[in-house]
C-alpha cells in the first residue's frame, strides 16, 4: 500500500536561478551590457540580477566559481507557511532537504532548500526584500529591455516520472509531445498563468537546458541580435530568431561566456483558465520545435548545464535508456527533422492543406 506524502508547498512561479561562472567580468558584460539587466547588488563574486519589471531583489545570481554550473533554481511560495510544508513534503520524498535562515541568499528570507527527486537543486522561498521596479523608466530601458524572468528548461532521462513529480507540486501540462505509442517526449508545465514555469525534456540528466527570460516585443529581440553584431560577438547566438511551435513564442537562444544557455522569449499565450486544453505534438511534427521549419543547430541538442547538490558538488549524468526513441531524439523539445506521415499531421510535400 503506497502511503499518501503530506500536502506540497503552494509555489507561485518561478522565481530565480542561480549560476557559477568562471569569469565573473565576462559574465558581467554578457548579463549587462548586452541583455541590459539590472545590477541590485554586486560584491567581488557575486552578481544579483533583475529585469525591469521585477521588484524582488534579483531574478538570477552569477557568481564566480571553478565549473561553470546550475547552483539552484529558487520557486516563491504562497505564504510563510508553505516553508513548514515544503520541508515536510521533501522529508517524505527521502531526498536532501535543509531550512536556511533569511539572508542565506541576499535579499531572500528564510528558505527550504532540497535536492528534488529528479537531480536539481531547488530552493523555496516567499519572503524578498523588494527593490525598484523599473516598468517605467524607459529612460534605461534601451532598445532590448528584458521584461522578467519566464521559465526554466531541465534535462531528465524520464520525462513521465518528472511530470508525475511536478504535477504533485500541484503544475499543470500546457503541451507535450508524444508519438502514436504514447511515450512522452517533453512537456511543459505551469504555475503562474503562461506556457511554462519549467519545462522537461528527454535526455541525459540531470542538466540545465536553459533559463529564459521574457520582452515585451519582438523587436527588442531582434535589437539584441544587431548588438551582438555589432561588436562582433554574434557567435554567441546559437538558434534563432523564430518561432516555436510548442507555445507559440518567438525566440531567441544565446549562449553566455561559459556556455550556460539563455533563451529570449516573447508572444506565448494565457494558461489561467481551469479548463485550459492541453495541446499534444507528434513527435513527427516538425512544425513543434520552429513553426517556420528552419533546423537546430546540433549543440542545441546535446549540449546543457551541469548541476550541483546542495554542498557545490557537481551531479553525476544518468544516461536516458529508452530505446523507442533511438530513431527520433536527439534531444531538448525537439528531435530530427522528421516527418513520419505528410498527410496525418496535415501536410503534402509542397505546400500546406
Amino acid at each position: 500500500m503506497t502511503t499518501a506524502l503530506p500536502t506540497p508547498p503552494d509555489v507561485i512561479r518561478c522565481a530565480y536561478a542561480e549560476l557559477v561562472v568562471t569569469d565573473l567580468q565576462a559574465s558581467k558584460w554578457f548579463y549587462t551590457e548586452l541583455l541590459g539587466l539590472v545590477v541590485t547588488h554586486e560584491t567581488e563574486d557575486t552578481l544579483y540580477l533583475r529585469a525591469f519589471e521585477e521588484y524582488l531583489h534579483h531574478s538570477l545570481v552569477v557568481r564566480q566559481g571553478p565549473v561553470a554550473a546550475l547552483a539552484k533554481f529558487a520557486y516563491r511560495v504562497r505564504t510563510p507557511g508553505d516553508l513548514d510544508l515544503a520541508e515536510e513534503y521533501y522529508r517524505a520524498l527521502d531526498v536532501p532537504v535543509r531550512r536556511v535562515p533569511a539572508g542565506t541568499t541576499r535579499g531572500i528570507g528564510e528558505a527550504v532548500q532540497v535536492v528534488d527527486p529528479l537531480g536539481f537543486p531547488v530552493e523555496f522561498f516567499h519572503e524578498a526584500e523588494h527593490v525598484e521596479r523599473f516598468t517605467q523608466r524607459y529612460d534605461v530601458h534601451g532598445a532590448g529591455a528584458i521584461s522578467r524572468l519566464d521559465h526554466f528548461n531541465v534535462v531528465t532521462p524520464d520525462v513521465p516520472a518528472a511530470r508525475a513529480y511536478y504535477e504533485g507540486l500541484g503544475f499543470k501540462v500546457s503541451e507535450d509531445i508524444e508519438d502514436e505509442r504514447g511515450t512522452v517526449y517533453a512537456a511543459w508545465m505551469y504555475r503562474k498563468p503562461t506556457v511554462h514555469d519549467v519545462a522537461l525534456t528527454g535526455g541525459d540528466g540531470p542538466r540545465m537546458h536553459h533559463i529564459a527570460f521574457a520582452t515585451h516585443e519582438r523587436s527588442q529581440i531582434l535589437h539584441l541580435c544587431d548588438h551582438l553584431g555589432a561588436v562582433r560577438r554574434s557567435d554567441q547566438i546559437e538558434r534563432g530568431p523564430g518561432r516555436h511551435g510548442v507555445s507559440n513564442a518567438f525566440y531567441l537562444y544565446l549562449l553566455d561566456p561559459d556556455g550556460h544557455r539563455i533563451e529570449i522569449y516573447t508572444h506565448d499565450y494565457y494558461t489561467g483558465d481551469p479548463d485550459n486544453p492541453v495541446i499534444t505534438w507528434d513527435v513527427h511534427d516538425n512544425q513543434r520545435r520552429d513553426w517556420w521549419g528552419n533546423p537546430v543547430v546540433p549543440s542545441w541538442y546535446a549540449n546543457a548545464s551541469t548541476v550541483l547538490d546542495l554542498d557545490g558538488n557537481p551531479r553525476a549524468v544518468v544516461e536516458r535508456t529508452d530505446d523507442r526513441e533511438a530513431d527520433v531524439t536527439i534531444g531538448a523539445d525537439g528531435f530530427s527533422y522528421t516527418r513520419k506521415d505528410d498527410e496525418a499531421v496535415g501536410f503534402k510535400v509542397g505546400h500546406q492543406v
